[in-house]
């Protein structure tokens, strides 16, 4: 396993800024994360042309690209463009979330079928985030998910499991199924909190991790709505140095 760090951490940032903090707060590794409704970096931009995209990443950054990850639903001629954006930054991960709640469970089987064999073709993979509000937000259905869609995997965000509806309640039987993995500290009742004031056991997570010989990513991925901006390189830092010590 190895660390990275979301730009969304500093998602308030120019991208190019945000690129720049991050090797500042010496990570080495960058999920990339977009949003059509941000100033920071929008899906369409990368899917218009995505070699323009990665040769202006090269220029700018020295950071390892890891992942993308989408905030919103996009369409498949998107996704697609995404994929081909990945292939080209040698790397095989993207997250999108899942459908929200309330959405028939066969519907969200197509369009995710149809995801799935749209990027690997690239030799892309997608992840669905599990994540409050969306059909992920119960374990086991994100599990059903999975085993309906052959080659879907999930990015484990264990905060909306540990301050969700399901707060208390297992989720071990999600990491059969993880591609990716999304970290902040949280309580039962705050979504992200200082880091080592809340309730996430790192320490087994990377054993349960571990047990099912996953050897990618543990993304930091702090909210900055939620982080005072003075506040955000610290938490930033302990959280590096504490997955540091456990790896």
């Amino acid at each position: 396993m190895f660390i990275a760090a979301s730009t969304h951490c500093l998602g308030d940032l120019s991208f190019a800024d945000a690129c720049r903090q991050l090797s500042e707060l010496e990570y080495d590794r960058v999920e990339i994360w977009m949003d059509e409704n941000s100033n920071h970096l929008k899906p369409s931009y990368v899917a218009a042309d995505p070699e323009r995209f990665n040769n202006q990443f090269r220029e700018m950054s020295r950071l390892t690209p890891v992942a993308f990850s989408v905030n919103h639903d996009i369409d498949l001629a998107t996704l697609t463009e995404l994929a081909k954006a990945a292939k080209l930054m040698r790397f095989t991960q993207i997250t999108v979330p899942a459908a929200p709640l309330g959405t028939p469970f066969n519907t969200e089987i197509d369009r995710l079928r149809s995801f799935v064999q749209a990027t690997s073709i690239e030799g892309i993979q997608v992840s669905i985030k599990t994540e409050i509000g969306h059909l992920t937000e119960d374990p086991r259905t994100a599990v059903e998910l999975c085993q309906s869609v052959k080659g879907l995997g999930l990015t484990l965000d264990p905060s909306h499991y540990i301050c969700g509806p399901l707060a208390g309640k297992s989720h071990d039987m999600v990491y059969p199924y993880v591609n990716h993995v999304q970290l902040r500290d949280t309580s039962p009742k705050q979504l992200q909190v200082q880091i080592g004031l809340g309730e996430v056991d790192y320490n087994r997570l990377i054993s349960m991790l571990e047990a099912q010989e996953y050897n990618l990513a543990l993304s930091v991925e702090l909210l900055p709505d939620l982080l005072d901006k003075e506040e955000r390189p610290l938490e930033m830092r302990k959280m590096r140095m504490l997955l540091d010590s456990l790896l």
